[in-house]
């Protein structure tokens, strides 16, 4: 244990998050199709949340699944490819669609449970952390300091934080929920403000090396809403 990179998940449970890049010219088309058959895919395996971008990129969808382990996905990804309806009503005319397909397996970080918004009807934060190499050894008690900060501001509501084990290595997900855009502004301008996160941010970006994030409105059947 002396020689481990930081705390672990004490289970084998993880995440697939998957992006596609969707031709700009045939969006609508995809959403439509996802609308029409996505329970046939959702009938293999947990679906957590499904998005459309809205800001911070264009034409994206992001998804992520819950696994038990990698014996289920690899259970869950043989029976995809030998069920002839999912194939033929939604993997065959949906590919022509897509341009760009990129997907990373991620742990839960062991301080932080999967959340569900208060309500529906609200929009997601999608921010991508990518850490200086150590693991979080090196930063995960500086970077947990940060997010309790603005989870203390009461403005936003944590969905997940997310550590990469499969991808570009020392990267984090988090996700945020908030009632709307305007609400998000005033929250952020808020915290920008609050002695407490400015420290606590202060104390993380020490390890940060880049920061990106998306606007996300959840699908139609995505349970997280």
């Amino acid at each position: 244990a002396s020689f481990a990179t930081g705390p672990r998940q004490n289970n084998s449970v993880f995440y697939e998050i998957r992006a596609y890049d969707i031709k700009p010219s045939r969006m609508k088309e995809f959403v439509e199709m996802v609308g029409k058959h996505f329970h046939l895919r959702t009938a293999h395996s947990e679906l957590v949340g499904l998005w459309s971008a809205e800001l911070g990129a264009m034409n994206k969808v992001v998804h992520v699944w819950k696994y038990d382990d990698f014996a289920h996905r690899t259970a869950v990804r043989h029976a995809l490819a030998n069920d002839k309806e999912w194939q033929g009503k939604f993997i065959t005319p949906a590919l022509p669609l897509i341009e760009k397909q990129h997907n990373e397996v991620a742990y839960l970080v062991p301080w932080c449970e999967l959340g569900k918004p208060p309500k529906e009807g609200g929009v997601y934060e999608w921010v991508t952390f990518q850490m200086k190499p150590g693991g979080p050894a090196l930063w995960g008690e500086a970077f947990q300091g940060a997010i309790n900060a603005h989870i203390n501001t009461g403005y936003t509501k944590l969905i997940g934080v997310f550590h990469t084990e499969y991808g570009l290595l020392n990267t984090v997900h988090v996700i945020w929920w908030n009632e709307s855009p305007h609400h998000r502004a005033v929250g952020r301008h808020s915290a920008h403000e609050d002695a407490r996160v400015v420290a606590a941010v202060r104390d993380s970006v020490r390890f940060l090396e880049s920061q990106q994030n998306m606007l996300l409105i959840p699908m139609q059947c995505s349970p997280l809403k």
